[in-house]
């Protein structure tokens, strides 16, 4: 190559150089540029992470009630609802039954107004709470009767075994005092009386928030001095006129037994004495079956209160 033609040709080479440095510049910024809209696993994990978590605080906030503290339309504490319960509360205490009837002196249940239904009868259980078999199961019976009972309570069970007297007061029946011991109180000084029939009311009270309103005396025995104890504590007495006999040796285990002499001595107003024993509960449904079948009712004992003034100067009480 001559001298002259190496000077022409130089000049070109330089350039051919020059531009082929610039594209190789420009295709790494090129690439990069395209590289900005995609994202590698590990980013694409971490901005689903983001995402979600966005979501959550989304969602979060759209069921948290306003700053203006507007309440939410299905929060159980919102005032309508909260205002529901009040009018719930309200319909339980409105479903106590009004004083209709009294006890006379021959211990039957007596309207206290002519227009009062009088073929009704009273159901009591005596000496318990003892098994929470037994209570169940007459309980259950009352229910599918739509029935109310007094179970007059000893203090002594009570005390070793208050959950079951819990038992009968939440399925909604009566509780009676029945003395602590299930004594003769005829035959107690009037001291030693008074603690077995307060000492009753001080646990049942401790126990389920309300002392008893009723008094029934074990044996039917009492005298003026019970009497008096019963009044003083605002206790209505009573003793029964309608003995199913169910706690005579002779009947034990015989249901139909007890079906019988209840049914013997049905009168209006009978007021029905029996035990917690296992054959009264399972004499009890067809009982009250007959007893239904036979037209009478079943006093609700809320229902029943003090004597008139009227009754009381004579008549029925």
């Amino acid at each position: 190559m001559t001298p002259l033609l190496h000077k022409k040709l130089l000049p070109i080479a330089a350039a051919c150089l020059i531009l082929s440095s610039c594209g190789q510049t420009d295709a790494p910024t090129k690439q990069t540029t395209s590289n900005q809209n995609v994202t590698s696993p590990a980013e694409a994990t971490a901005l689903g992470d983001s995402n979600e978590a966005g979501q959550a605080d989304g969602q979060l906030e759209s069921s948290t009630p306003a700053d203006s503290g507007a309440p939410s339309g299905n929060s159980s504490g919102s005032p309508g609802n909260a205002a529901e319960a009040d009018s719930n509360e309200e319909g339980t205490e409105a479903e106590v039954p009004p004083l209709l009837y009294h006890i006379n002196k021959a211990y039957n249940v007596v309207p206290n107004e002519e227009t009062v239904d009088k073929k009704v009868v009273l159901l009591t259980f005596d000496d318990g709470p003892k098994e929470k078999e037994m209570i169940d199961g007459l309980i259950d019976t009352l229910d599918k009767h739509q029935a109310k009972a007094i179970f007059f309570v000893n203090g002594y069970r009570v005390k070793a075994h208050p959950e079951l007297l819990q038992l009968i007061q939440e399925r909604g029946q009566i509780i009676g005092n029945h003395s602590w011991d299930h004594i003769d109180l005829k035959k107690e000084s009037a001291a030693n009386m008074r603690k077995q029939i307060e000492d009753v009311q001080n646990i049942v009270e401790e126990t389920i928030g309300e002392a008893p309103r009723f008094f029934r005396p074990p044996f039917g025995s009492g005298n003026e001095t019970t009497h008096q104890i019963a009044d003083d504590n605002d206790l209505i007495y009573m003793t029964w006129s309608n003995g199913s006999l169910d706690w005579d040796s002779k009947n034990k285990n015989k249901p139909e037994a007890v079906i019988a002499n209840v049914l013997e001595q049905l009168h209006a107003g009978s007021n029905i004495l029996m035990h917690e024993l296992p054959w009264t509960v399972e004499a009890l449904d067809e009982l009250l079956t007959q007893l239904e079948q036979k037209g009478y009712g079943f006093v609700d004992p809320r229902s029943i209160g003090p004597a008139p003034v009227e009754a009381e100067s004579g008549g029925t009480k």
